[in-house]
């Protein structure tokens, strides 16, 4: 499998650091309110990453973090905590706003088929971990006290910028605009690893700390969690294109100063969902989710085909119109396999290699999901039997999860219900009748009982299983 790798700007082969597992590590929801689907685009193709690495035979172990204290409103490690505006804004504690939209997450998560991961683990629960990188980060002169809070000082790196190749002043967050510049750093660039109660008097979650009363930053909870359940290195570290900076700069600024070593190989990005105006957000007021989609009458899979019919590194524009369009394919392809029936046949394991080749290749190609999709319609094409068919639809959906088979049953069994409904021993016996007729060579005594049906508004359908009818 080649993946792009935005750490190295190149497609590159994945080679994990161990034969018997691949270490992959997601940035979780930040859990103050509802995911958006521009949020849950992301999580959908790391799902499918993680899927097509089991598919191509690797053991995975996939830790996610929960984001339910220390993430503030500005990169500049400025502002107020989004936990703390969230329990406000609702009068709840943080623990019960975490709770809740934690569950609404995976609830969303659910509906769209992203498997959740092996490890799930609220930063909460890492206290102890963040402590020790911390202290160790001040013993190895990374770090600083200053002001009340410890940071981390990034002129101690030899490259801090390691995602990009642009003019250090663009990128520096204590010149953007609306943000203020934080008078305790040493450098405009160094981010807060703990907070004491010298700040944001108002933070609901507090811990001991050698440095006093606080709580951690934003950046450290990744690094510990990681650290904690994958070990000192890992293999692939996800996430959306706006955390590469400043957030996935300061977990490898933090974790490699303090491991002494490289820590992570892969980097995978997925680009923005955007809307007609840019950046799809929940501060813009164009706040989607899936209950949306689903009042408005989409079903979830639709929004996950819209997705996986665009490359992962590419800007994907939502509009009502694209997801039609995405709903009208869905429908379309899944009333096609609703139409095929392998009853009594026998897999052609020669087609179905040759089938699964061309999916895999898609895969394999920096998890080109467009053409992944493509494979489907190639599916449905091939000159071979239903049972073919149906096993390399059932076989692809491993990894795109579309419950492209379920949702043909449901077809399947939806016109059985209307058929039987709407069935007449009368009308049955003279279709029938027609059909003998035919088989007989008959041709004008069987047009004869068709223009009869038809002048009492019956309509004949002839089907490979057979002569169907319906009212019209």
């Amino acid at each position: 499998m080649y993946l792009y790798n935005s750490l190295s700007h190149k497609k590159e082969l994945f080679k994990p650091n161990h034969e018997n597992i691949v270490k992959m590590y997601t940035c979780g929801p930040t859990v103050y309110h509802y995911a958006h689907i521009g949020n849950l685009r992301s999580y959908i193709m790391e799902d499918v990453l993680e899927k097509a690495l089991r598919y191509s035979g690797y053991n995975v172990k996939r830790v996610m973090n929960i984001t339910d204290v220390g993430h503030l409103a500005s990169d500049a490690d400025t502002g107020e905590d989004k936990m703390v505006k969230g329990a406000k804004r609702e009068n709840k504690s943080v623990m019960d706003i975490a709770k809740f939209y934690t569950d609404a997450f995976f609830s969303d998560c659910e509906k769209l088929n992203i498997k959740r991961p092996d490890v799930v683990e609220p930063a909460t629960n890492c206290i102890d971990e963040y402590i020790k990188i911390v202290s160790s980060l001040i013993d190895k002169g990374f770090a600083y006290f200053a002001g009340g809070n410890v940071y981390f000082d990034t002129s101690k790196l030899d490259q801090y910028y390691v995602f990009n190749d642009h003019n250090e002043d663009d990128l520096a967050v204590g010149v953007r605009e609306g943000v203020e510049e934080d008078p305790n750093k040493r450098n405009k660039n160094d981010f807060v690893l703990w907070f004491t109660k010298s700040k944001f008097e108002d933070q609901a979650l507090k811990w001991d700390s050698p440095w006093g009363v606080g709580y951690p930053g934003w950046h450290i909870e990744c690094s510990g969690i990681s650290i904690k359940h994958l070990g000192e290195d890992l293999d692939i570290h996800c996430g959306g294109i706006d955390n590469a900076f400043p957030h996935h700069t300061n977990e490898i600024a933090q974790s490699e100063s303090y491991l002494g070593h490289k820590w992570c190989n892969y980097w995978f990005h997925v680009h923005h969902l955007n809307t007609d105006s840019g950046k799809m957000s929940k501060s813009k007021g164009e706040f989607l989710t899936v209950s949306l989609l689903e009042q408005k009458g989409y079903d979830p899979m639709v929004y996950r085909l819209f997705c996986l019919q665009s490359h992962y590194r590419r800007n994907l524009v939502f509009s009502w119109e694209n997801l039609d369009n995405a709903a009208a394919a869905y429908e379309k392809l899944i009333a096609k396999i609703a139409a095929l029936n392998g009853n009594g046949e026998e897999v052609d394991q020669t087609v179905f290699a040759q089938l699964k080749e061309r999916f895999s290749k898609a895969l394999d190609g920096d998890l080109n999901t467009s053409v992944a999709v493509t494979a489907l319609y190639d599916v449905l094409k091939a000159k071979t039997n239903d049972a073919t068919k149906l096993a390399a639809l059932a076989d692809f959906d491993q990894v795109l999860s579309l419950n492209l088979l379920s949702a043909a049953d449901v077809i399947r069994k939806k016109q059985a219900e209307e058929e039987a409904a709407s069935a007449d021993p009368e009308i049955d016996a003279l279709v029938a009748a027609r059909t003998d007729e035919k088989k007989a060579k008959n041709f004008a005594e069987a047009d004869r009982i068709r223009d009869e049906l038809k002048s009492r508004g019956i309509e004949i359908i002839d089907t490979p299983q057979g002569a169907k009818w319906r009212k019209v």
